[in-house]
């Protein structure tokens, strides 16, 4: 899904969107706004770019109606670091909570994973040829590849270098070699050696607990651990021996400076911090836990400004990371929130409840729709589901039906649904392989009727 947002339009990015998400337009089109600041921002001189701060953003509405999920897509489809936090986790009564400032070293720890992965792409080829020579050592230990080294090629009595270490071609290591491609080596054992960690690196940060103190302690066996990486000896397949050979050869090809590099540019100029449950730290009058909350919100609102923070990759700065704060605000309300942080969040949306007809679409037009879903897993077992569509509707007038009566959950109440609907199907299914199931009205109201219209048992079922 991930396109390149330089040449994205908010209509583009809406559209996108609009593939997995329901709904919520208006809070479609707040977001494509601000992913597309983002990129006009990349194109100003550096002396007003610098000037220039995100549009942070507060989603307001009830659980299950697609806020993470906006957020979530948003960093998909631009590629950038994204982690979601709650609030909550910074703010428990007799319980010290996270550090605020690991939701930075998470993030930065996002993009060091997504950088590295990317420029793996980039060697990959190199470091498959450099693992099939490996093995090929390993299964030939008598017959090195420096053994049949061809003589280099001399102009003038010097050697030519672009020749130099070319192995000549040897019978056996060329046969091995078509084995090797051909999977006919797979489960035989062989030796490899495997790094062990080096010197452990303890980092601890002011104000931090025991939590956030980041250790990489790794096998402490002896002595010689500790002054450096040690190899060991392990017994295992080819088929293990190819991945743990693989990724120490792409490890060696990839400089771990420029991911670094890369992935601290990446969070400082393009990072999405989703803070959900904003509105459980918002102080509400009469309660005698207002100054835990507010404290709270103080904590979280130097990182929101733009401050620098430390990991273990580098100093972060956090003035252009976008945040996108989301709660339900149905005791307390925006306002409730210190008016500097509210400052911090110009941009406020408030998403809708789903209806009946946005459940039915929920169940049919996403890319990742349930029924889909359902169908794919199902005909593993080939068994063949098809949803009538009088079935997508009488399904979502359960869930609308359900949410009214009981918690309003939204979306997630389809996954419950739909579990109980096909429990006997998903069980069932080994024993009826061939079969063609369709799911009818009647089928639903057979299965769901009576817990919908027990309104006891479908608080604790539906």
């Amino acid at each position: 899904m991930e396109r390149n947002l330089d040449t994205m339009t908010p209509l583009e990015i809406v559209r996108e969107l609009d593939k997995y998400i329901i709904g919520q337009d208006r809070a479609k089109r707040i977001v494509a706004i601000a992913l597309r600041n983002r990129m006009r921002r990349k194109q100003l001189p550096e002396d007003l770019r610098e000037e220039i701060a995100p549009k942070n953003i507060i989603m307001i509405g009830p659980t299950g109606v697609g806020k993470t999920e906006i957020a979530r897509r948003l960093s998909k489809l631009c590629g950038a670091p994204f982690i979601k936090v709650e609030a909550t986790k910074y703010t428990e009564v007799g319980y010290v909570g996270r550090d605020v400032e690991s939701m930075v070293r998470d993030l930065m720890s996002v993009a060091m994973s997504m950088v590295k992965s990317e420029l793996q792409e980039g060697v990959k080829e190199e470091a498959e040829r450099r693992t099939e020579e490996t093995l090929l050592d390993i299964l030939l230990p008598g017959l090195k590849k420096k053994e049949g080294v061809k003589p280099h090629p001399v102009d003038d009595g010097i050697p030519l270098l672009e020749s130099v270490d070319e192995p000549a071609e040897n019978p056996t290591r060329e046969k091995f070699r078509a084995m090797l491609k051909d999977g006919k080596l797979e489960d035989k054992l062989v030796e490899v050696s495997v790094s062990k960690p080096g010197m452990p690196t303890i980092e601890v940060f002011a104000g931090s607990n025991f939590e956030e103190m980041d250790l990489n302690l790794g096998n402490i066996g002896g002595i010689g651990n500790i002054f450096g990486s040690k190899k060991k000896k392990k017994t295992t397949t080819v088929k293990a021996a190819r991945q743990i050979i693989m990724a120490e050869e792409m490890d060696k090809l990839i400089d771990s400076d420029r991911v670094t590099e890369i992935a601290r540019e990446r969070v400082e100029e393009m990072g999405i911090i989703f803070i959900d449950e904003i509105d459980k730290v918002a102080a509400r009058s009469g309660h005698s836990q207002d100054v835990s909350r507010e404290g709270v919100q103080r904590d979280i609102l130097p990182i929101v400004e733009g401050s620098k923070v430390n990991t273990k990759y580098g100093i972060v700065d956090t003035s252009h990371i976008l945040f996108i704060a989301a709660g339900a605000f149905h005791i307390s309300k925006p306002s409730d929130l210190i008016p500097e942080l509210q400052g911090r969040f110009p941009l406020r949306v408030e998403l809708t409840d789903l209806t009946a007809e946005d459940f039915q679409r929920i169940l049919t037009q996403p890319q990742n729709a349930l029924t889909f879903q359902y169908t794919a897993l199902l005909g593993v077992e080939d068994v063949s589901l098809e949803f009538t569509e009088e079935a997508t509707k009488r399904l979502s007038e359960i869930a609308a039906e359900v949410n009214q009566k009981s918690e309003n959950i939204g979306a997630r109440r389809l996954h419950t649904i739909l579990e109980n609907l096909l429990e006997e199907v998903s069980f069932n299914a080994p024993e009826i392989r061939g079969q063609k199931i369709v799911i009818t009205p009647e089928y639903v109201d057979e299965r769901l009727g009576e817990i919908v219209k027990d309104q006891d048992l479908s608080r604790y079922i539906l």
